[in-house]
């Protein structure tokens, strides 16, 4: 009796996962137009995306070697050089790019993916984010589906420069090249929605003068190094707000955006002290 049971259970596992992959395939398709639509949806734009693929049995949702572009109705699409995901958004308002390499989505497996679509993990490689205008991130609620949720994140060789319109016009262009960067648990209402649950970060920040700026955040604590701060690192506790607090993705960016102009206040102030201490010592 036990072996036949045995033969039987292993007959149906047999079934159901030669199941899983024919849906794996057959819905990578829907999943490439699910996330082409809410793309478009969200940042207003046209977007394609050229290769999606969605592993049951395993539990993963790949976007790699992909082609993702998104301009005005009256502009000529733009292939990226290399292959990847791109979205060019340019309107009145302003332009956004986002380029990214590879996306990987950590999916319960055996086909449980199917019923719980949260990414346990999410792994983002090779991005490069231009923006003009903080505008462009007063990005619309999909009508369809919730904000991609995961329980950490993992983000390596990540490029985001900011216009001088973008954020800070007196400040100008400012970029900031990130190492690698690693999140708790996140709900993505914006690109930059994963600064509200950082763990670690390793990122330089190139501001206008040829100003360079090393930062590292770890166990709450951000350290800063570079010409501004003389030979030594300035460490500085930094109180990351709840992205709770936000009820929407502008309000979202108000939030960064007063977290960057603080950040910076206390930089200088820290800097000031530790000199002025300096010199007051025996």
């Amino acid at each position: 009796m036990l072996r036949r049971v045995i033969v039987i259970g292993g007959g149906l596992l047999a079934v159901w996962l030669v199941l899983l992959v024919v849906l794996g395939m057959a819905l990578s398709s829907r999943q490439e137009r699910k996330t082409r639509e809410r793309l478009a949806e969200s940042l207003h734009a046209q977007v394609s995306i050229g290769e999606v693929d969605l592993a049951l049995v395993r539990g993963r949702l790949s976007i790699d070697k992909l082609s993702i572009t998104s301009a005005p109705p009256s502009a000529a699409l733009r292939a990226p050089a290399e292959p990847g995901l791109a979205i060019n958004r340019n309107d009145l308002v302003g332009h956004m790019t986002i380029d990214v390499d590879g996306v990987r989505c950590e999916l319960p497996p055996l086909g449980l993916a199917l019923f719980m679509h949260d990414c346990s993990d999410l792994i983002i490689k090779g991005v490069r984010l231009e923006v003009s205008t903080a505008a462009l991130f007063k990005m619309e609620r999909p009508k369809k589906g919730t904000p991609i949720r995961t329980d950490h994140m993992v983000i390596d060789s990540a490029t985001l420069v900011f216009l001088p319109s973008a954020f800070m016009p007196d400040l100008g262009r400012i970029e900031i090249a990130i190492e690698h960067a690693e999140t708790g648990p996140t709900v993505m209402r914006t690109p930059l929605s994963w600064l509200f649950s950082l763990k670690e970060l390793d990122a330089r920040f190139q501001l206008p003068a040829g100003i360079t700026v090393l930062l590292g955040y770890r166990n709450g604590t951000l350290t800063a190094s570079g010409s501004l701060f003389g030979s030594g690192a300035v460490e500085l506790p930094i109180r990351i707000p709840v992205a709770g607090s936000a009820k929407d993705a502008h309000d979202e960016m108000l939030l960064l955006v007063q977290l960057g102009k603080q950040i910076a206040q206390q930089l200088v102030a820290k800097r000031a002290e530790d000199w002025l201490r300096s010199k007051l010592t025996p």
